[in-house]
């Protein structure tokens, strides 16, 4: 992913980009479950990919999203719509295999979207609010991230 604008050197998105480096790696999980017909597995893969989503969507969007949606209010909106629709596609597996025979090829077309919204965020977002969050805006982002953290620490 992206190492060229020295972004990762702000926690708040090198912890971001970890996640997104461990999604990506599930995603290939998934297709190599998808290739064996293993149904069950892909879902298995998908709650796992919902668990790291979980906080890391909180944090973009209750932190990282609202400080530059001013300067990029389309692209943000944009970001938050795929984040529904791909959420969408990976609760239908929250109690197991879906039943739905199509589920298999809308989970691989939703973890398409998820590769494409990474991307869109590790070469857009992140150095955008590299350039422009001011370090009280930081520590806003930061605080967003213990709060989710704390839940699961109790």
């Amino acid at each position: 992913m992206c190492e060229y604008c020295g972004c990762q050197a702000v926690t708040a998105i090198d912890e971001l980009t970890r996640e997104h480096d461990t999604v990506v790696n599930m995603i290939g999980e998934v297709r190599a479950a998808h290739a064996s017909g293993d149904v069950a597995g892909m879902a298995g893969v998908a709650r796992r990919i919902a668990a790291v989503l979980g906080p890391h969507t909180a944090v973009e969007e209750h932190g990282l999203f609202p400080l530059l949606k001013g300067d990029f209010p389309d692209q943000i909106a944009a970001l938050e719509d795929e984040h529904r629709r791909i959420e969408a596609v990976l609760a239908a597996a929250a109690g197991g295999a879906p039943a739905d025979p199509a589920w298999p090829r809308l989970l691989l077309d939703a973890l398409e979207v998820l590769r494409e919204h990474i991307l869109k965020e590790q070469d857009g977002v992140f150095p955008a609010a590299l350039t422009t969050l001011s370090g009280t805006d930081w520590d806003a982002v930061d605080e967003v991230r213990r709060r989710q953290a704390a839940p699961a620490a109790r």
